[in-house]
């Protein structure tokens, strides 16, 4: 999984070609970090088919605010550089993001 930053968002996901599905996380965000190890293995599992990033937005805060990003956890995949679905807060669990990336897939 590649640590994106507010320099290297734009390139990474952006610019990216296919499907790109972001973690939104923040370190003082316990949810976050406890859905984390399952997004590793969703990585594993879809490599090849979908990239996934992470963004910390305590240190990109404006580019959070850019991209919607109105809470925490928020997974979102993106397609030729559009937003085209995501899970925020309650509704990103392990099952709710395996189903949005497999209507996809």
């Amino acid at each position: 999984m590649l640590a994106v930053d507010k320099d290297t968002f734009q390139t990474e996901v952006l610019q990216g070609e296919g499907y790109v599905l972001v973690d939104y996380w923040s370190e003082s965000c316990e949810p976050c970090k406890a859905l984390m190890p399952s997004i590793m293995e969703l990585a594993e599992k879809y490599e090849g088919s979908v990239r996934f990033c992470k963004l910390e937005t305590t240190k990109a805060r404006r580019l959070a605010i850019k991209e919607k990003v109105m809470g925490l956890p928020t997974i979102a995949i993106y397609k030729d550089g559009a937003k085209i679905d995501e899970v925020t807060k309650d509704d990103a669990t392990m099952a709710n993001i395996e189903a949005m990336i497999k209507k996809y897939v």
